[in-house]
């Protein structure tokens, strides 16, 4: 059957603008990560694409080694693209990035000029698209100096294979460096993308700051600390969990006794804003005027569906802020 978006996806969703830039993006947007691509089915991967875009999710975002195997994310969005959103392309941001292992070799790696056009040239064909919205520097090389890495960004947008660029998991002095070294090429980057949550505030130290300072958007990945801000925990460590896996992200150590006992505050508060655990960790993530969007990963639409709904309450209370910071503070 032929998909017909929503008429009303845009009365649903925020958008927020993109630091200084002209772009803005839905405050929540959908990372297609491992579980998306040949492991998952593509019947289900489709279903998860349209849910989101019928929701208002404009921005779906990728890299080049997501996916079982990799590349395999890249290629089952190409081909949604292809079969359902063809026509609505210019209504879309889709973002890719490069930066860890992909091939063998030691080009297939780091920060190089090289690395990072051909990287981005293999995700062009799997996504069997033109250019990509934003194109991001994955993370930092230490072997490649940043000059070089940014230099390789901005010849991408000059090229026309990139609207945008990026950079992720880049710390306060180096996202410093970046910033100076594309406003001195003439490619301003716009957006960095930090892993930050309720249980991960590192970025709350500098970073932050600095983006602040340079007028940069931020989209923050693990909002939900790998889900252990969600509804899962709250009795346990289940076994279907990812903490219960061999997960190299989340295993069952993470997971102690003083940490469910926060969960299970953190999910008190929750429910007298009328929220779910999950919902109240988006919305104060989302608290702070730095940040733009959300990344939200989902194997199911019900959770799509549900994570949106924070639009509806974004606002925090002085006292509901106190009391969470009260909460993390509980035995550290």
């Amino acid at each position: 059957m032929t998909y017909i978006p929503d008429e009303k996806r845009y009365d649903k969703m925020k958008y927020n603008r993109v630091g200084k830039s002209g772009l803005k993006l839905p405050v929540v947007s959908l990372g297609l990560w491992h579980n998306f691509g040949h492991f998952d089915t593509f019947a289900n991967s489709r279903e998860l694409v349209q849910t989101a875009f019928d929701a208002g999710i404009t921005h779906f975002d990728l890299a080049n080694n997501y996916g079982v195997p990799p590349g395999s994310a890249e290629e089952t969005m190409g081909r949604i693209l292809k079969e359902d959103l063809n026509s609505y392309r210019d209504e879309l941001i889709i973002s890719t990035k490069a930066g860890y292992g992909m091939w063998q070799g030691p080009y297939g790696d780091g920060g190089s000029r090289k690395y990072l056009i051909s990287s981005l040239n293999q995700s062009l064909k799997r996504l069997d698209l033109d250019y990509v919205d934003i194109f991001y520097h994955h993370r930092p090389d230490q072997e490649t100096p940043v000059e070089e890495s940014m230099l390789a960004l901005d010849t991408i947008v000059r090229q026309g294979k990139a609207l945008y660029v990026g950079i992720s998991n880049y710390g306060p002095e180096e996202t410093e460096k970046a910033s100076k070294t594309l406003d001195e090429l003439g490619t301003p980057y716009i957006i960095h993308q930090p892993s930050y949550s309720i249980f991960n505030r590192t970025i709350e130290d500098k970073l932050l700051q600095v983006i602040k300072d340079n007028s940069i958007g931020t989209i923050v990945f693990s909002p939900l600390a790998q889900g252990l801000l969600t509804d899962k925990y709250l009795d346990g460590v289940p076994a279907d969990s990812r903490a219960a896996s061999s997960s190299q992200f989340l295993n069952d150590s993470d997971i102690t006794e003083e940490k469910l006992n926060k969960i299970r505050s953190l999910n008190e508060i929750a429910e007298t804003r009328g929220q779910s655990l999950a919902q109240m960790a988006l919305a104060w993530v989302l608290r702070r005027e730095e940040i733009t969007s959300v990344l939200v990963g989902a194997s199911k639409p019900a959770q799509i569906k549900e994570n949106v709904k924070i639009v509806d309450n974004l606002q925090f209370a002085s006292d509901e802020l106190n009391q969470i910071d009260k909460i993390l503070q509980q035995g550290a």
